[in-house]
């Protein structure tokens, strides 16, 4: 990455998938999003299928934990793959933060149940951060207020996405009907006329007979 400082973790793996997850998910073309997705780890040297393994793993070992399991792993207790990343922070004292990092701790946040609200994931952030992780929290704070703006502009947009189409599909809907009723009743008249033809047709036979 740019900064010499910088040291990948499990944590950020996984707060960057999430982010990438959250932006790309509603994309047009899957597979194009994909493609962005690797190219956009590929551009700083990241190797995707290790971010993508980094992040299960730890949003699996997040399964079944509670909020003071998570507490106690960041204040390096026990053997656990996120004990890991904390005993490696605080034994480092150009250990750097970054955004993702932040919101990979949301990401298990909610992977433990933490109600997923601006205002108490900012009280479990400063917790995690400053008495567990035993680092400064306002960064990582503000970075969680961010994330839940970004998310709910997103989550606002997709809703507004979901009611176009189903508002364009009720549309099609009706103009199918209105096709249907048109052919009907073009059929309806084919066979009046039809009948009128065979009424006249077998008048005039009579005449003749």
């Amino acid at each position: 990455m740019v900064n010499a400082r910088f040291q990948k973790d499990p944590v950020f793996s996984l707060g960057l998938v999430t982010a990438l997850d959250l932006v790309l998910k509603n994309y047009p073309e899957q597979d194009t999003a994909k493609r962005i997705k690797s190219a956009m780890l590929d551009s700083v040297g990241l190797d995707e299928a290790e971010v993508d393994a980094e992040a299960a793993q730890l949003a699996a070992w997040a399964q079944g934990k509670s909020k003071e399991d998570i507490a106690s792993a960041l204040k390096g207790e026990g053997d656990s793959i996120l004990a890991g990343v904390a005993k490696g922070a605080k034994g480092d004292e150009w250990w750097m933060y970054s955004r993702f990092f932040g919101i990979g701790l949301i990401k298990m946040m909610e992977v433990v149940g933490v109600e997923m609200d601006m205002s108490v994931a900012y009280d479990v952030m400063e917790e995690w951060m400053s008495k567990s992780l035993e680092k400064p929290h306002y960064t990582a704070c503000g970075d969680s207020d961010l994330y839940f703006k970004q998310k709910g502009k997103l989550d606002m947009m997709e809703t507004m996405m979901k009611e176009i189409e189903i508002r364009e599909k009720k549309r099609m809907a009706d103009r199918l009907e209105a096709k249907a009723d048109m052919a009907l009743k073009a059929a309806e008249k084919a066979v009046k006329l039809q009948e009128q033809v065979d009424a006249e047709a077998a008048a005039k036979e009579k005449v003749e007979a």
